[in-house]
């Protein structure tokens, strides 16, 4: 029998997923930026050697997470394209979620999902965990390499930046923050004052309520203030 969740409910039930895992551990979210409490339960059972598969697909790994991810010898990486389904599940059960394995929505969201647990309800566990093996298979399985970490103030230099609604990399530009897809999205509305309340910083890529108006941190801003003239 399948259980309803809250916010508080799904991450905690997160939480006994990945703890509870003894032979598996499915992860399958969009966006992925790992929080330091689920780092340490997944550095915990990498230790245990236990298989474990993480999938997403919206935007690139920032260089902290890459790094991280490439200390574990027990996980493997893949991105699916068009991925929209969030969904964890270990050998035991199964939650369907609206929650991204992302540390800001475990923190600003308000999250609804629903568990399956194999012991009440073989079935329905056995057709999420088929579901998943399937986004797996059609998955591009990815090698994470150790990448540089750019201070922030030199990150003007290397003409990279984030798009301030998806997070992927684009060219630095702060009067056009926006992939070409996000930009014609936002175009539809042509609202400079329009804030993105769960996007990212132009500059740093970290979660941020930016704007086209204001597309970075406060931060990133006082650290390259000659690039935002008219901010």
């Amino acid at each position: 029998m399948a259980k309803f969740l809250d916010t508080t409910g799904v991450s905690n039930e997160l939480a006994q997923i990945i703890k509870g895992a003894k032979e598996k551990l499915i992860l399958i979210s969009p966006y992925l930026q790992i929080s330091d409490r689920f780092k340490e339960m997944l550095e915990d059972q990498d230790r245990m050697k236990l298989d474990i598969r993480i999938i997403y697909g919206k935007s690139e790994l920032q260089p902290q997470e890459s790094n991280w991810l490439k200390s574990l010898k027990s996980v493997r990486t893949s991105i699916c394209k068009n991925l929209h389904a969030k969904c964890y599940l270990n050998e035991k059960e199964a939650l369907i979620s609206s929650m991204n394995f992302y540390e800001f929505s475990q923190m600003n969201n308000n999250e609804m999902g629903i568990v399956v647990y194999k012991s009440e309800d073989a079935q329905l566990y056995s057709d999420v965990n088929e579901e998943a093996r399937r986004l797996i298979r059609i998955s591009e399985e990815i090698k994470v390499t150790v990448e540089k970490v750019i201070p922030k103030e030199e990150l003007s230099k290397n003409g990279e930046g984030h798009c301030i609604h998806c997070g992927i990399n684009i060219k630095m530009d702060p009067e056009h923050p926006y992939c070409l897809a996000d930009y014609q999205k936002w175009k539809k509305l042509e609202d400079k004052a329009y804030v993105e309340k769960t996007g990212f910083c132009h500059i740093c890529g970290k979660p941020h309520t930016s704007s086209m108006e204001k597309p970075v941190c406060m931060d990133c801003y006082k650290k390259n203030k000659k690039l935002f003239k008219n901010f």
